[in-house]
């Protein structure tokens, strides 16, 4: 009897199941078309007087955006679309190392081999001075040619 009592209940769950599958099929609960829609960012246009010839507000907005601009740092790799480290060893490419307590092992090793640290540190030892240390390390790490992706 116990073992009729349980094909049943087998045969209940599976169709529950099926009937669950088949009804989110049919209907898109996407979170994407529930959100709602953020507001646009208007751009902030520069002030000119409007009593200014076409060719000295030219001039103005060219030279504010040259005053502007940010140069990039000499140190950046080149712009291929890939951000990472490559480990010289074994080719390997790691692409998520913001977070030392995440960061791999040979990544860690890498930064005490190229003396940018002075020891592998613990989770237990981080703090905000030897957290900014660490990123100032990273970044001259990804600088070096033998360590880019």
């Amino acid at each position: 009897m116990t073992e009729v009592l349980f094909i049943l209940i087998a045969f209940f769950v599976a169709y529950v199941i099926y009937v669950v599958v088949s009804v989110q099929k049919t209907t898109s609960y996407s979170p994407v078309s529930q959100a709602k829609p953020e507001k646009p960012v208007l751009a902030v246009k520069p002030s000119t007087p409007r009593s200014t010839p076409k060719n000295e507000k030219v001039a103005a907005v060219k030279s504010v955006a040259s005053v502007t601009s940010i140069p990039e740092p000499a140190t950046a790799p080149p712009a291929t679309g890939k951000r990472g480290l490559k480990d010289p060893k074994t080719g390997e490419v790691a692409t998520t190392y913001s977070n030392y307590r995440f960061t791999k092992r040979w990544i860690k090793e890498a930064l005490v081999a190229e003396g940018l640290l002075d020891k592998v540190y613990k989770n237990d030892e981080l703090n905000a001075e030897i957290e900014a240390t660490i990123k100032g390390a990273v970044v001259k790490l990804e600088a070096l040619d033998k360590y880019r992706a």
